[in-house]
């Protein structure tokens, strides 16, 4: 009886997101997004632009001890992932003598390939909140 309440609940969700003019793509996301806000890229700092293009790339990066690292997600406030999926990617901060705060962090989505996947978060609070980047 749960199983045939959760299918009907998603199917009604994907009715609706029909008549709404959503893709099941689209759909699917919003119904798994954990509500994460979402961010259009020209909406980000051109640092965080240019990163999203050495991320695609492959680097260089300017940081190559840490970025392209594993991003632990502990405090969950990404979508539950097996370890592993996620990568952080600096995203400098003018003035600042460190890394700063700000980041990208690459999931591998079904590709496995950071660089080809399309599933990135912006954070500039150092992990406290994120927003999923919306590519053109």
């Amino acid at each position: 009886m749960f199983r045939f309440t959760v299918f009907l609940r998603l199917a009604l969700f994907l009715a609706l997101a029909g008549v709404f003019g959503l893709s099941a793509t689209q759909a699917r996301e919003g119904w798994f997004s954990h509500g994460i806000e979402q961010v259009a890229l020209s909406d980000l700092p051109t640092e965080a632009q240019h990163t999203l293009r050495l991320i695609q790339r492959g680097g260089p990066f300017p940081y190559p001890r840490k970025d392209g690292n594993t991003f632990g997600n502990f405090e969950k406030r990404l979508p539950q992932q097996a370890r592993g999926y996620y990568h952080e990617y600096t995203v400098p901060t003018p003035g600042s003598r460190d890394r700063g705060a700000r980041r990208i962090i690459a999931g591998e989505g079904r590709s496995g390939n950071v660089a080809t996947a399309g599933e990135y978060y912006y954070t500039d609070d150092h992990y406290r909140s994120f927003r999923r980047i919306r590519e053109p």
